[in-house]
């Protein structure tokens, strides 16, 4: 440690790299405003309302799908509805095992023992937060009846290895795009490969539908039509005239006004994971000598859209811990989440079995014949969070913002450097 330049970080009193606030997204604009501004003015016209499952809603499903490659895509009100969703499609038997991957967020694991299925938590594979296909595999079992693949961050997980397992078990997989939107792997969007896919639309996503959202997608045009059934209702999408609701479910329905808004933001999307990819690509072009901090490799193949950039601090280079790191980089001015403790089944709801009363269910239930109270170490997941952190990157930084969190790095790195 350089006692001089130690003394002279923010974090001991001295002069902070950036002073002035970071650039908000700006990502919703006129484009947008004009778009809801015309539906208002043909609703006041006509004097009819707009509502859901009309023609800017139908619009821009078809139109999510066809960037996705075609299929079929239906709009809902949340991110964790369409992870909800997409499990119904499936047609899960009650007090089955679902897998998931142990980082996420608890929208992502929620909807399975709502549907009175037990999530199986499987560990991240080593130096990442995604899970892998050797960790899944670890859990599948005569029980399984589906798995659940999050891509976190904006990275890809090993969808392909873990569909090789899954097509080789006959099991289903959702993939969860919800941080994800733009990713590819191997050139193929994230949620074009497993069976059904989920993404989150809301505010903060890489498009977005206004305040919340999300998008249901899967190829299988027999499938499409459970999705649609699972998000309205039962109503009897795709059965003949004069079938009635064919299952139990609520109205998970998105509607024009957000769909008007979700058009507009999709013409946007191709740019702005373009632009994140530069800012990192920019970004880590200024670090390559600093030794404190280590850019984490993407699995071969892959091309992430970035929500956050999750970088790792090299403990072994650093003559501090990882909390002081993130601390003297936060005083410079860097916007960074030091600790991403996104592991909802160590929360109370998943450790109390909190789903419905008091009862334990979907745990509980004699129907239920594997370990209800199995534990999930997930020593892989936990080494990642204690070593890595997440640093904010929006498509909205320019030259100023690269330079800035470059010279924040190094200012620190000279400081804290072995």
């Amino acid at each position: 440690m350089d006692s001089r330049e130690w003394n002279g970080l923010a974090l001991n009193g001295g002069p902070k790299v950036r002073t002035s606030p970071w650039p908000e997204r700006g990502h919703v604009g006129r484009e947008e405003k004009d778009a809801v501004d015309a539906l208002f003015d043909e609703s006041i016209r006509t004097g009819v309302a707009f509502g859901y499952n009309g023609p800017q809603e139908e619009a821009y499903c078809r139109e999510f799908a066809q960037w996705l490659g075609g299929g079929y895509a239906d709009a809902v009100n949340s991110g964790s509805t369409a992870v909800h969703v997409a499990l119904r499609a499936l047609d899960l038997e009650p007090f089955t095992e679902v897998i998931v991957g142990p980082i996420t967020d608890p929208g992502g694991m929620m909807p399975i023992p709502l549907m009175n299925c037990i999530p199986m938590v499987a560990d991240a594979a080593p130096g990442r937060y995604n899970t892998g296909a050797e960790q899944v595999e670890e859990l599948i079992c005569p029980r399984t009846s589906a798995i659940v693949v999050a891509h976190i961050g904006g990275e890809p997980a090993d969808i392909d290895g873990i569909m090789k397992i899954a097509r080789r078990r006959g099991i289903p997989v959702v993939e969860d795009c919800a941080q994800a939107h733009g990713a590819r792997l191997h050139g193929n969007l994230v949620g074009t490969t497993s069976d059904v896919a989920a993404f989150s639309t809301m505010f903060g996503k890489h498009h977005c539908t206004g305040g919340q959202g999300g998008m249901v997608f899967t190829k299988d045009e027999k499938r499409s039509w459970k999705v649609r059934q699972s998000s309205d209702r039962g109503k009897p999408f795709g059965l003949p005239p004069g079938s009635t609701n064919v299952i139990a479910a609520l109205n998970h329905n998105l509607n024009d006004l957000a769909a008007v808004i979700g058009r507009v933001q999709l013409k946007k999307l191709p740019g702005i994971v373009e632009r994140r990819r530069a800012v990192v690509a920019e970004i880590s072009r200024g670090l390559g000598d600093v030794e404190t901090v280590l850019i984490p490799p993407q699995l071969p193949g892959a091309e992430s859209s970035w929500w956050w950039w999750r970088l790792e601090a090299n403990l072994e280079r650093l003559s501090c811990d990882k909390d002081t790191y993130c601390k003297a980089l936060a005083a410079e001015g860097l916007s960074i989440n030091p600790y991403y403790r996104a592991m909802p089944h160590l929360y109370d709801w998943f450790t109390r079995h909190a789903v419905f009363g008091t009862s334990g269910l979907p745990w509980s239930s004699p129907a239920y014949k594997g370990d209800a109270d199995r534990k999930f170490p997930c020593p892989n997941a936990l080494r990642s969070i204690e070593r890595q952190f997440n640093l904010t990157v929006y498509e909205s930084y320019g030259p100023r913002e690269v330079s800035d969190i470059v010279e924040i790095f190094r200012k620190v790195d000279r400081a804290c450097r072995k």
